[in-house]
């Protein structure tokens, strides 16, 4: 096996604007969160996604004061939603370490929840983003029309917007939500050998647009495949994407570094 190359340390600060820091515990968390900031991550975003890691993302942003989250459920998980479940993520989102609605969205990759619940459950959600004036953090797999037609009544009504996460969707979609003001999320699955169609999204999408993120534990780019993933390696994410662009790795993580404090922490 070929010798894993070590992850670089850019001169640039880089925020993780989703990974899921809940599926680690203890010294697996406390190693994470020293390695990431030894190359250079300063603040990362933990993702909620079901009603039972609702609070164990907000317990997680006490553990480190460069921790914030998210709340909101995932569409796998919409089968689960209630109004109880929407006063939870309401009353959690008051908190000042939460940032955002999300992980929220359609999956018809796996449906495992029921199309038409996945788009009440989407809708509900985006409509509790208009209420607190926060942005979202969206998911969207083999659903490009639903997720358009969706946004295309609530983009108007979101102040904010948001960022439509690890994007994997087609230009089409990728065109519209960037002219609705909309940020793309780009991880570890830019390095992929047989991920063309993501590097052509990223070739075509502003760097005034881009997030970076992981996703961990999924999604490890390479050449760390097969470990689970961690926001360490955002900096393989970053040359990745700053080499498609064509853009010095530097100025990149600049520019999307303001990106990420604009949409996160209304900055700037």
């Amino acid at each position: 096996m070929s010798k894993r190359r070590e992850i670089p340390h850019f001169d640039t600060a880089i925020i993780e604007t989703h990974c899921h820091l809940d599926y680690l515990e203890g010294d697996e968390l406390a190693a994470t969160l020293a390695q990431s900031a030894a190359v250079g991550i300063e603040r990362i975003i933990t993702i909620a996604v079901s009603p039972t890691n609702l609070d164990r993302v907000l317990e997680l942003t006490r553990v480190a004061d460069n921790i914030w989250g998210t709340q909101g459920i995932h569409p796998h998980e919409a089968g689960a939603y209630s109004d109880a479940v929407e006063q939870a993520i309401r009353t959690r989102a008051a908190d000042e370490r939460i940032l955002a609605i999300g992980e929220i969205g359609l999956d018809y990759h796996y449906d495992h929840a029921d199309r038409s619940v996945q788009r009440n459950v989407f809708e509900r959600q985006l409509q509790l983003a208009v209420e607190l004036d926060m942005p979202v953090v969206i998911h969207t797999r083999e659903a490009d029309d639903d997720t358009r037609a969706i946004l295309q009544s609530f983009s108007p009504l979101l102040r904010r917007k948001g960022v439509l996460h690890s994007f994997t969707s087609s230009p089409a979609l990728a065109e519209y939500c960037l002219a609705e003001g909309f940020m793309l999320g780009f991880n570890g699955i830019a390095t992929f050998n047989r991920a063309d169609n993501v590097r052509e999204v990223i070739a075509l999408t502003p760097v005034q647009q881009i997030l970076l993120e992981t996703d961990a534990p999924y999604l490890t780019p390479v050449p760390y495949r097969g470990r689970p993933n961690a926001p360490f390696y955002l900096p393989l994410v970053a040359e990745k994407v700053a080499e498609v662009k064509q853009l010095d790795v530097e100025l990149m993580l600049q520019q999307v570094y303001r990106n990420s404090m604009a949409i996160f922490f209304g900055a700037g």
